[in-house]
């Protein structure tokens, strides 16, 4: 389990996403309304949840018919520090696109 769930999953844009996107919803979000921002199909979405579910980073609250996907306390944290690091190399590309730019120009 070890490296395998690291590499697979969370150097991995489509999970990084789904996470970031249940925690921008604050108190729980639909599987379907992750998929589309994940821009991910809905069966590949559940995938990854159920994965998120059994590392106890989300949980689930059926309404109905209807699932809400709610972060715990962990997943809570994991989706904070993959913020952090997506914000960390976007900040490191922008830099790396301003220098290339001004080689250009010279």
């Amino acid at each position: 389990m070890g490296n395998s769930i690291l590499g697979d999953l969370f150097l991995r844009e489509k999970p990084v996403r789904i996470i970031t996107g249940i925690k921008s919803a604050k108190g729980g979000v639909y599987a379907t309304i992750l998929a589309k921002e994940a821009d991910c199909t809905y069966s590949h979405t559940i995938k990854i949840l159920n994965v998120f579910q059994k590392l106890g980073m989300v949980s689930f609250e059926k309404k109905g018919r209807i699932k809400r996907v709610i972060l715990t306390d962990d997943g809570w944290e994991i989706a904070q520090n993959l913020e952090t690091v997506v914000k960390k190399f976007t900040t490191l590309q922008d830099a790396a696109d301003d220098k290339a730019k001004k080689k250009v120009k010279k």
